[in-house]
């Protein structure tokens, strides 16, 4: 027996797994079904009225099928298959919610855990940017200590350098005083 869905339901599947979703126009074929439900549902009540009116004037009906009792089971036997697969879908959509909404969680956890690591090195920079920020105040404090030597150092060589001229200039006088003091001894 066919059901009134399974132009749906994929051809190796026994009606367990979901297929592809169609797109926006199911709507109007669940539309046409629908209408057609009706109409057939009509028809029958056509049929029956109609099967009313000849069963007055003949003899009792002896069969369900002349009142229409076999279309209407098939016809609800078409609605229970109907009504199982819409369940079978809820079913599957719970499932992938149910996943998606994990999958979100997971990703949820990375992203924490990746902004925690980032926040922790943002610190580690922040900690080596001060450390490096105090070493360079240190290097230019010390780098006016060696200016300040420097200068120091280039203040007394200026200064030994006069001395040694002084005591260059005092050898030499007390040098030529000797020469003549020797030159007028010898005369």
């Amino acid at each position: 027996m066919t059901g009134l869905f399974d132009k749906f339901k994929d051809e190796d599947s026994e009606g367990s797994e979901m297929v592809e979703e169609r797109p926006v126009y199911e709507e109007s074929e669940a539309e046409n079904i629908q209408s057609e439900l009706e109409s057939e549902r009509v028809e029958t009540q056509a049929e029956t009225d109609s099967g009313l009116n000849e069963v007055q004037e003949q003899e009792p009906p002896t069969s369900s099928g002349d009142i229409g009792i076999s279309s209407l089971m098939d016809k609800r036997a078409k609605l229970e298959e109907a009504i199982d697969y819409v369940g079978m879908m809820i079913s599957n959509l719970k499932e992938k919610r149910t996943s998606l909404e994990k999958e979100i969680e997971d990703e949820s956890v990375d992203i924490k855990n990746l902004k925690e690591k980032l926040m922790k090195v943002n610190d580690y920079i922040d900690e080596e940017t001060q450390g490096i920020q105090t070493l360079t105040n240190k290097r230019s404090a010390v780098e006016r200590e060696a200016d300040e030597v420097s200068s120091l150092i280039t203040t007394l060589r200026d200064k030994l350098g006069g001395i040694d001229r002084l005591v260059d200039d005092e050898g030499s006088r007390i040098k030529s005083f000797k020469e003549s003091r020797t030159k007028s001894s010898n005369i």
